[in-house]
């Protein structure tokens, strides 16, 4: 997938020993977004930008050994291996030993005139990955202007993490001028070091320069134009995370120094072996107990309490990766964690004054946000036509942001309804959900529509449902009402003459929070890797039969 960009310039950091100017290049084909303001709280922005800007760098997937040595070694060993399986006459061992030793005389001169170049090679590869990351493909940041807010997103290289930065206007000190909307920014490795450079004893102005989209056709070589041709499964990702943050998670807070001791721990300890996880021992009204795998040591936090109903065990992998908050240690006020559930993404929203950073992490590293987790099946699907979804649409434009009770209200329509018409622009990058206030906001990922016969399905689970339901080949068996607004559905599913009978637990808001089913699918994968096609059949069949 292509992405447009064009930049009037470079983004840039200018210092001196009294004032700081950052300047932003905002993209000029899209419709203006625009910042002008000086910054408040200096020392708390640098560290959080900095923590962005490990989550752009972050690629936690697998890096072979470098064999290319052992290779050419082995290469050349090829024929004295082939010669030493067909000496079958004694009388020429002593001539095989002989060339042998040549051989070996050989290889070592071949090693020690190639080892420089191979050591050479693998040393400027490991530093070009570690230090120079404008080598290396990096997307910019999407920044967006609200009327209460500033916030940064980005999506590190291998699509497992998510980081969004959000800036209240108590961050800044006389704001000029601004208007809402979405925007890419111009951001290099060099930008990020210049960060590094803020102090509080010096004026710091923070601008997205609007004129960026000052179009001047004799200026035009002024413009920097970049056309990124993006993998489908980055946009994908960044989907499906919006839709993982509007499902229903298990939540508590995480003192500032249990964080600290988590990641003491981890710094000071190598697995070797697995399992490499994280166990969340949680009991009500009891402190958080942290169990490390491998080793089985277990962690108490005494200044985190849990305050849920019920007591559960969460396992979580691809641990390292919290180390991106490190930096927010010595500002931060609490973590909050969403625990979606025992390998599934979880999100960790470092609360400062006036500043909120989102860290999403997908299951495990290898099972990123775009391949494997099917979320958009998991969130509200109530049966919502075109007209009513436009109205929900329009009217949160109007307000840029917006929870789903007071839309409802204001508009006449069940909240229900108001959720999946959401989730719907959810999906198209048109509307995000903030988890951290329970609000729905206007941010435009693309200022062109994405092309979503590609981008919706990763896979054909829910195509084949909804042939399924077509067939005739679905029925719900039984609906029984539970605690809390949830429903329990069971039903059949016929499928290449076998017949399946899953079972789904959906909440008030249509989300399907439990399932089980006998297919091989959900056998292997449970809900790690999203619901099966005979889940989500009985499930279109239990709402086709609500409308």
């Amino acid at each position: 997938m292509e992405f447009s960009r064009k930049y009037h310039g470079n983004s840039q950091v200018s210092n001196n020993s009294r004032e700081t100017n950052m300047s932003f290049v905002p993209d000029a084909l899209r419709n203006p977004a625009f910042f002008a303001a000086d910054l408040g709280q200096h020392i708390p922005f640098r560290e959080a930008m900095s923590a962005l800007h490990q989550v752009v760098v972050s690629d936690m997937s697998f890096q072979p050994k470098d064999k290319s040595d052992y290779k050419a070694w082995l290469k050349a060993q090829e024929e004295v291996f082939l010669a030493g399986a067909m000496a079958k006459q004694g009388q020429i061992k002593a001539q095989l030993d002989d060339l042998r030793q040549q051989m070996r005389e050989v290889q070592h001169a071949e090693q020690a005139v190639l080892s420089p170049f191979y050591t050479a090679r693998s040393k400027y590869f490991q530093y070009l990955y570690k230090n120079d990351m404008d080598a290396w493909y990096v997307l910019d940041p999407v920044i967006t202007v609200h009327p209460d807010s500033i916030f940064f997103e980005c999506f590190s290289q291998d699509e497992s993490s998510y980081g969004k930065l959000s800036c209240r206007y108590e961050v800044f000190q006389n704001v000029r001028e601004h208007a809402y909307g979405t925007t890419n920014i111009d951001y290099s490795h060099e930008l990020y070091q210049e960060f590094q450079k803020i102090r509080d004893y010096k004026r710091t102005e923070f601008v997205i320069d609007p004129s960026g989209f000052e179009v001047k056709t004799d200026l035009s070589d002024d413009f920097k134009e970049e056309k990124i041709d993006l993998p489908d499964s980055w946009v994908r990702g960044f989907l499906q995370v919006s839709s993982a943050m509007s499902l229903p998670f298990t939540t508590f807070n995480l003192h500032p120094m249990d964080m600290y001791n988590i990641l003491l721990f981890l710094k000071r300890h190598k697995e070797k072996t697995g399992p490499r996880s994280l166990r969340f021992c949680l009991t009500p009204d009891q402190p958080i107990q942290v169990k490390f795998d491998p080793w089985g040591e277990t962690l108490t936090c005494p200044r985190s309490i849990y305050t849920g109903n019920t007591a559960q065990e969460v396992r979580i992998w691809g641990r390292r990766r919290l180390f991106i908050l490190e930096r927010l240690l010595p500002i931060v006020k609490h973590f909050r964690v969403s625990l979606l559930g025992s390998g599934l993404p979880s999100f960790w929203v470092a609360e400062m004054e006036h500043m909120t950073f989102t860290l999403g992490l997908s299951g495990w590293s290898a099972n990123d946000f775009s391949r494997m987790g099917n979320f958009d099946l998991m969130a509200s699907r109530g049966e919502v036509d075109s007209v009513t979804a436009e109205r929900v649409f329009a009217a949160l434009q109007i307000t840029w942001q917006e929870s789903a009770t007071s839309l409802a209200l204001r508009l006449g329509l069940d909240e229900l309804t108001v959720k999946s018409a959401l989730g719907i622009y959810s999906q198209y990058g048109r509307v995000l959900y903030d988890m951290d206030k329970n609000v729905y906001r206007i941010r435009e990922l693309s200022k062109d529509p994405l092309p979503m016969d590609k981008l919706r399905f990763s896979n054909e689970r829910e195509a084949k449902a909804d042939n399924f339901r077509k067939a005739g080949l679905v029925t719900v068996i039984t609906r029984e009402s539970q605690q809390n607004g949830r429903q329990l559905v069971r039903g059949e599913v016929i499928d290449n003459a076998h017949t399946y009978q899953p079972e789904i637990t959906l909440d008030a808001d249509m989300r399907l929070v439990e399932a089980k089913c006998s297919c091989h699918f959900y056998i292997q994968n449970k809900l790690n890797q999203g619901p099966c096609e005979h889940m989500l059949a009985v499930r279109l069949e239990t709402n086709n039969a609500n409308s």
